[in-house]
C-alpha cells in the first residue's frame, strides 16, 4: 500500500468513525421516531456578565446526513461556522429568540431563558422560504419550558446526546457571538469579541476601569 493509498484508508476509517457518532447521537431521534417535527432546543449566553441570552430552535430533516454536529463548546469557532452554514441549507426550520441583559436583571436568568426559548419556537420557519412551523416535539437542553403546549423532553446534557439540540446549540452560539463581535466594535475597551461577555480578568478590569455599559447585566456584576 503506498502513502496515498494509507491516507485513503485513514480517511474513510475517521468518517466511518464519525457516522457512527452521529447514529449514536439519534438515540432519542429514534426513540421519538413516530413524531414528524423533532425541534431540538438549546440556549447560549447564561453566564456571561454582559449581552442578551439566545435560544436556538432547529427541525432537521430525517432524511440528511450530517455529520460533526456536537456540543457547540466542543467544536472550534471554524467548525461552529461550517456546520452553522450546513444547517442553515439543510434545515426544515431555524428559530432564535433573545432576552436582553434588562429582561435577566429584572426576571432571572432562568426565566429568561424560557421566555428565549419559547421565542425561538415561535420563530421557527424555513431559512431559504421563510414557511413558518411549529414542531409536534421538542428536545430541550437539560429544561423543562413551562407554559408550552407542545411535549417536551428535557435531555440533560442534550446537545451532546441528540443532533437537533446540538444544531440548535451551534445555531445559538453561531448568533451571540457574532453579536458578541458587534458589540465590541460600539463599545470598545471590552474585549466582548474575545471574551462574549464573560467574566475574565480583564473584562472586570475593564468594568472597574470604564464603567458598566447598556448591555452589562447589573445583577452579574459584583465588583
Amino acid at each position: 500500500m503506498n502513502k496515498s493509498e494509507e491516507k485513503e484508508q485513514k480517511r474513510l476509517a475517521k468518517l466511518e468513525a464519525e457516522r457512527a457518532r452521529t447514529e449514536a447521537m439519534k438515540e432519542f431521534e429514534y426513540k421519538y421516531a413516530e413524531f414528524k417535527l423533532i425541534c431540538g432546543i438549546d440556549e447560549v449566553g447564561r453566564g456571561p456578565f454582559a449581552g442578551p441570552v439566545v435560544a436556538g430552535a432547529v427541525i432537521l430533516p430525517k432524511d440528511e446526513e450530517i455529520l460533526y454536529l456536537n456540543d457547540s463548546k466542543k467544536l472550534s469557532e471554524k467548525k461552529r461556522e461550517e456546520l452553522y452554514n450546513v444547517i442553515m441549507d439543510k434545515a426544515v426550520a431555524v428559530g432564535l429568540g433573545y432576552e436582553s441583559n434588562e429582561v435577566i436583571d429584572e426576571i432571572n436568568i432562568k426565566k429568561a431563558t424560557h421566555r428565549a426559548m419559547k421565542k425561538a419556537i415561535e420563530d421557527l420557519k424555513n431559512p431559504k422560504t421563510g414557511e413558518k412551523y411549529v414542531p409536534d416535539f421538542l428536545f430541550v437542553d437539560a429544561e423543562h419550558i413551562p407554559d408550552v403546549d407542545i411535549k417536551q423532553i428535557g435531555i440533560i446534557k442534550g446537545d451532546a446526546k441528540s443532533v437537533s439540540i446540538a444544531a440548535a446549540s451551534i445555531i445559538a452560539k453561531v448568533t451571540r457571538d457574532r453579536l458578541m463581535v458587534e458589540y465590541d466594535r460600539i463599545y470598545p475597551g471590552y474585549d466582548f469579541a474575545s471574551n462574549k461577555g464573560y467574566g475574565t480578568a480583564a473584562h472586570m478590569a475593564a468594568i472597574r476601569e470604564l464603567g458598566m455599559t447598556p448591555i452589562h447585566r447589573k445583577t452579574f456584576v459584583h465588583l
